[in-house]
């Protein structure tokens, strides 16, 4: 075991986290392996593969960064703000190469997951998305990974790196970041209790909508209106805009449950995709 998976091991991050952090890494460099030309369009983006690939290189850094205390600001957390700043990173950075790009993503995770153990004790970053312990970072950044490497292996045609033992490594951050990126329209006037179970062993959350506001709960509600079922990658991959829980559901990866199931299906909507 090397130093690093040591010091992951040992309490620095989450059991895991940084493992996972490092592997996926080197997943999404399989996934980019042997691939001459990346000019081909990145499925539901506006990316080709070369700039998909340049920007979660580049955001693997500017997450290394956080993690060792340097100021970098990106945006202001809004759609726009990120959407912009993602702009003005890939304006300012020509590397569109596949074997480059695989390399700077593998480096940047570990050096990311390296800075985090290093600095355990530090204050907490300031991130895109607000400030953040580092566990939830290093969380965050295995969600902006695997969200970006399942786009490279569909527009590649290649197998994504997400599975259950990730997604359940993602939830720290998901969970602390629901309430901020609640969508306003969609929560107004709604008073809704879900629950959300993982299946398999990724565990329940809850979710209560009242007063035009969400609160989240790292733990089922005892009285939930709604329950929802459903497969792990599913469920990040919707929370991400990756998916449609229509299709999701009509592959059986959603089941709904409770006094109200018709909630289920807009409960994606009452979030906007971090």
């Amino acid at each position: 075991m090397d130093q690093a998976a040591r010091r992951d091991v040992q309490g620095a991050l989450p059991e895991g986290l940084g493992r996972a952090i490092r592997r996926t890494g080197d997943d999404i460099a399989a996934v980019l392996d042997g691939v001459a030309q990346t000019r081909s369009a990145v499925p539901g983006s506006q990316w080709t593969v070369g700039e998909a690939a340049a920007h979660l290189a580049l955001a693997n850094e500017l997450m290394a960064d956080l993690a060792l205390g340097t100021e970098r600001p990106y945006g202001d957390g809004t759609p726009q703000s990120l959407a912009a700043a993602n702009a003005e990173s890939l304006a300012g950075f020509g590397e569109r190469r596949a074997e480059p790009l695989a390399a700077m993503i593998t480096e940047q995770a570990a050096r990311a997951v390296a800075a985090l153990a290093a600095t355990a004790d530090g204050p907490a970053p300031v991130t895109p998305l607000g400030r953040m312990d580092r566990s939830v970072l290093a969380s965050y950044l295995l969600t902006h990974m695997l969200g970006h490497g399942y786009d490279l292996a569909r527009a590649l045609r290649r197998p994504h790196m997400i599975h259950a033992e990730r997604v359940a490594l993602c939830m720290p951050f998901m969970l602390s970041v629901m309430p901020a990126v609640a969508n306003a329209p969609a929560v107004a006037g709604l008073t809704a209790r879900y629950t959300i179970r993982l299946r398999g062993d990724g565990g329940a959350f809850g979710v209560t909508v009242a007063g035009d506001a969400v609160r989240v709960a790292p733990e089922p509600q005892d009285r939930p209106d709604c329950t929802i079922l459903i497969d792990p990658a599913a469920f990040l991959l919707i929370a991400l805009g990756r998916r449609s829980p229509w299709s999701a559901m009509a592959r059986g990866q959603i089941l709904a449950t409770g006094r109200k199931p018709w909630l289920a299906p807009r409960f994606p909507s009452l979030f906007t995709a971090p």
